[in-house]
């Protein structure tokens, strides 16, 4: 089965090959941390990226889309050089940008559902749902890492995410089960969102 909605096939490969990328840079920032409780949770990240990549993948062959190669190589170039970085760029940049990166990536899941619920299609709104929650947790995890530092106040007003900010609306402490979770992140990209499903709608 094909399915006609361009912003979703892209959204598709660019995750999958984000992913890839997500992995990396958590190899490098485990590796450089030098608590082995903190090198344990940051390895069980890069596994859960790992996963998200492999169920990504999966939904991508059964609509018969293609990996983007261009992607790809971006994104493993892009990986590698943050993973390096991770060595000399200090304590808390990796957990900073880690957590605003797992912050945006949590909604790309919750619209991805969006735009399946556009062609009528439900069935992959549990595998994502999940996708999402486990980048919320990230997300949490990260920022309660570094909540108490002195940098954070700065970086947050720079780059709109910290202790007051996030680009996301999931709250782990009371989450909306699956059947509703679509009401997640409606203002996440809203005008793209609305004008992909219309010109998806329009082309079925």
């Amino acid at each position: 089965m094909k399915i006609q909605h361009p912003a979703l096939v892209e959204l598709l490969q660019r995750a999958y090959s984000a992913e890839k990328a997500a992995a990396f840079a958590y190899i490098g920032h485990a590796k450089s941390l030098k608590d082995p409780a903190a090198k344990v949770a940051v390895k069980q990240i890069e596994d859960d990226e790992w996963g998200h990549r492999r169920n990504v993948l999966a939904i991508m062959q059964q609509y018969g889309i293609p990996v983007s190669r261009f992607y790809e190589v971006k994104f493993h170039v892009i990986g590698r050089f943050i993973s390096a970085s991770c060595y000399v760029i200090g304590w808390f940049m990796p957990y900073f940008f880690a957590g605003k990166l797992e912050s945006g990536n949590v909604c790309e899941y919750f619209v991805m559902m969006k735009y399946f619920h556009a062609l009528g299609i439900r069935q992959h709104d549990e595998i994502l749902y999940e996708m999402g929650i486990k980048e919320k947790e990230h997300e949490v995890y990260f920022l309660e890492q570094i909540k108490d530092s002195k940098w954070l106040p700065y970086f947050e007003k720079i780059f709109s995410w910290g202790n007051q900010t996030t680009a996301n609306d999931v709250d782990l402490e009371n989450k909306l089960p699956v059947e509703t979770s679509s009401q997640y992140c409606k203002t996440f990209k809203a005008h793209e969102v609305e004008a992909a499903n219309r010109q998806a709608k329009g082309k079925s």
